[in-house]
């Protein structure tokens, strides 16, 4: 950004937000410039922080006009360099917009701006007797609006669905400076093309979400959580594929393998869930109004090559039982800065996949490991690898390459963003990214909003 427009930019923001949300120190910058991997790191000249729709409209008409590009950034938990400023963006932090308002338990919904954290959410609902389904190991930092950035899946999504199953109402500043606001929350609303779902999963690149009315659903207090060990990935993926079938209220199955408990227990000082280790182990939870804790233990038993199991109904066993598959992503980043690579894989070729390519990794790079874990019961698995350097992508090319052929999903539940753009031709045609590129002309015809992420 030359000087002058530069000088001309901030005071311009100045006058919308104040002087004290301009953010232009570099220390104090440094937290919105960098991904929590550490992996992604850029730069900004400013990080403004509007507190009304109102501010992000005038942001975005005053960015336009200087034809000044524009990250939006919630939480700034994303793993794919999808809200990091790269290519010197101006950054539009939504962490003042936090408020959680109209609660209505009648309809099970409720109004919330999009720097609300989906802890304080899910805190929200729970307060009225409801919940809001979406979580994930993020929860206390990960936005609402990021959220709906990415489309996050979470760990619930066996039963309910992802974010975008639970967005019915969307508030958010166009590319163009317009609002546009459809928060109703009427369900059956058949009067044209759905920008909620547009939205959900567009990555900033359209417009910012500001705000959005989201679906709740029955509170359960009744909850059980059993680790179960296998000896092999295909004897664990056949036992969720069964329970998914005995039990309505399994909300919850997490797949994790020997080398990644171990780590964690090493990292953590974790104590290991088991007298003797076990190849592969499967975290499942269910939820419901009465104790599911029969009905689970009795479908558990049905179950063919469970080699080891441990129940917990109560809430300080259960967290213990989780802390085997939440650490995962903590004792990877002890080891350096990971290639993190969310991936989705037909059920039929998961166990395949998960034994291959290990393999297909250690002939690209020989000193490099590999980390499996992963929502086992819609296919979608990170695959982590260490001891790579961050900017090598033959890495992503040996991984991103193989999930295609096989017909997987090159990005699950955290996006294209930066790192992964190049590779987005795996799963897309040149139709389709044709227009994904229209659209974005039509709402962003200047294309100032996060510029340099999703499309090639």
């Amino acid at each position: 950004m030359p000087a002058d427009s530069h000088s001309s930019v901030l005071a311009g923001l100045e006058r919308i937000v104040g002087s004290g949300h301009v953010i232009t120190d570099a220390d104090t910058r440094r937290g919105y410039e960098i991904d929590w991997t550490a992996r992604f790191q850029g730069s900004t000249p400013a990080v403004v922080r509007p507190a009304t729709v109102a501010e992000v409209a005038a942001i975005v008409e005053l960015c336009r006009l200087e034809r000044v590009a524009i990250v939006p950034q919630g939480g700034n938990t994303g793993l794919v360099g999808g809200g990091v400023p790269l290519a010197g963006e101006i950054v539009v932090s939504l962490g003042r917009m936090t408020a959680i308002d109209d609660v209505d338990v009648a309809a099970r919904q409720l109004t919330v701006q999009a720097g609300a954290t989906l802890a304080a959410v899910r805190a929200a609902a729970t307060a009225a007797g409801l919940t809001y389904p979406v979580d994930l190991g993020a929860r206390d930092t990960a936005t609402i609006g990021g959220n709906i950035a990415t489309n996050a899946g979470g760990i619930n999504l066996i039963r309910h669905g992802g974010t975008r199953e639970q967005v019915v109402g969307i508030e958010a500043v166009l590319g163009n400076g317009q609002i546009v606001r459809r928060m109703s929350g009427l369900v059956k609303d058949n009067t044209g093309y759905h920008l909620p779902s547009l939205l959900c999963g567009s990555e900033g690149t359209l417009a910012i979400v500001t705000a959005a009315r989201l679906r709740l659903t029955t509170r359960y207090d009744h909850r059980v959580t059993a680790l179960l060990a296998f000896a092999t990935v295909e004897a664990a993926v056949a036992a969720v594929a069964r329970l998914r079938t005995a039990i309505d209220t399994l909300e919850a199955a997490e797949l994790v393998l020997d080398a990644g408990v171990r780590l964690v227990c090493a990292a953590f000082d974790r104590r290991p869930p088991f007298a003797r280790p076990h190849p592969v182990y499967v975290l499942v939870e269910a939820a419901d109004v009465t104790d599911p804790t029969a009905a689970l233990s009795g479908a558990v038993a049905a179950l063919d090559g469970v080699e080891d199991a441990a129940v917990a109904d109560d809430e300080s066993r259960r967290t213990q039982l989780w802390r085997y598959r939440e650490e995962h992503t903590l004792a990877i980043g002890t080891l350096g800065q990971p290639h993190k690579l969310d991936v989705t894989i037909p059920q039929h070729q998961l166990a395949a996949f998960m034994r291959d390519i290990p393999t297909r990794v250690s002939r690209y790079a020989p000193d490099a490991s590999t980390w499996l874990f992963g929502h086992v019961g819609d296919g979608n698995i990170h695959v982590n690898v260490t001891g790579v350097e961050p900017d090598d992508d033959g890495i992503d090319e040996v991984v991103l390459g193989h999930v295609a052929e096989i017909g997987g999903s090159i990005s699950a539940e955290h996006g294209i963003g930066t790192a992964k753009k190049r590779w987005l031709h795996l799963n897309r045609s040149h139709a389709e990214i044709e227009a994904m590129r229209a659209i974005k002309r039509a709402l962003d015809p200047d294309g100032i909003l996060n510029p340099n992420v999703l499309l090639p």
